[in-house]
């Protein structure tokens, strides 16, 4: 799946008041051609950017523009929470006010996270950790929001519509930007929260070596950037013996500079959601939250 191009604009920073550069992208189908109540919006907190977009959550399509806020730098919760705030009101703009009203909000977020807290920080602020996400972030936007660890619901999204449907077995889906995130799949079932990107490999955190940020950091070329990553994935096949790797994040764009290098025995996908797998899964994590709620609220008090 081909990434169109992205547009930038300027726009108010939510924060600062002042001018922001906000990267657009069209997505695959258009307000008109949807029904609301089948909608969710996706959001995708990464280490350089924080994108956002609603999918129908029937086929994982992506309705209207994809927004970019840069990262806020430091990544403070209360920042973030502001860009998500803003994010999320731009993308309910094109629905009227009572439809818009509807749209449950998914974060992913590059964390271990267990009932809404995040428990853990990879590439952002210290301040996350022990960070009521869930509870802020839905107080924030006044709307039902889930959140969950960002290769998480990338994985959810691979396994729901991409790559991995229909995939049996052990499945690691792989987001390769900042950092590295793993998300481990048995049977289409998550094991959440495995944060493997921090496997030790050559004395160091694995991510540190093989994530894209290491790449350009340490001056690499793609064979020898390759060569590492390879080390990283042997690890992995050594120690799970999984039955397929579905490669995302930023590098599975240019993936075409590197599969020739890699030589686990494991077969080896790219994402179909691409980059985009992070705000589709997202969305489909807050749809369900939505229904779960839903089911709650028809059950009535408690006796």
């Amino acid at each position: 799946m081909a990434e169109p191009p992205v547009t930038d604009r300027m726009a108010t920073d939510p924060r600062t008041g002042g001018s922001v550069a906000v990267g657009t992208k069209p997505g695959d189908l258009q307000p008109a051609d949807v029904r609301a109540s089948d909608l969710a919006i996706g959001i995708d907190f990464g280490g350089s950017g924080i994108k956002g977009a609603v999918v129908d959550v029937r086929s994982g399509k992506v309705v209207g523009n994809r927004l970019r806020f840069p990262t806020p730098q430091p990544s403070m919760p209360s920042d973030v929470v502001g860009v998500v705030e803003e994010l999320v009101r731009r993308l309910v703009g094109p629905w009227d006010p009572n439809e818009g009203d509807a749209f449950p909000v998914g974060v992913g977020i590059p964390a271990a996270i267990r009932n809404g807290v995040t428990l853990t920080a990879a590439n952002i602020d210290p301040g996350w950790i022990g960070y009521p996400a869930e509870r802020d972030l839905g107080l924030a936007t006044g709307r039902t929001v889930a959140v969950g660890n960002d290769a998480d619901v990338a994985g959810v999204a691979e396994i729901r519509f991409g790559a991995g449907r229909y995939q049996r077995g052990l499945v690691f889906v792989l987001t390769i930007g900042t950092g590295v995130g793993t998300a481990l799949f048995i049977d289409g079932r998550i094991v959440p929260n495995t944060e493997l990107g921090h496997l030790e490999l050559k004395g160091r955190d694995a991510e540190e070596l093989v994530a894209e940020s290491a790449r350009a950091r340490l001056g690499l070329g793609w064979r020898e950037w390759a060569a590492g990553f390879d080390a990283y994935l042997h690890e992995l096949e050594r120690l799970f013996w999984p039955d397929l790797f579905i490669l995302g994040g930023g590098a599975s764009k240019r993936a075409d500079n590197y599969l020739q290098f890699l030589t686990v025995e494991t077969p080896i996908a790219l994402a179909t959601f691409r980059n985009n797998a992070g705000i589709v899964g997202a969305a489909l994590v807050a749809q369900e939250r939505r229904a779960q709620v839903a089911a709650l609220a028809a059950r009535g008090p408690l006796p």
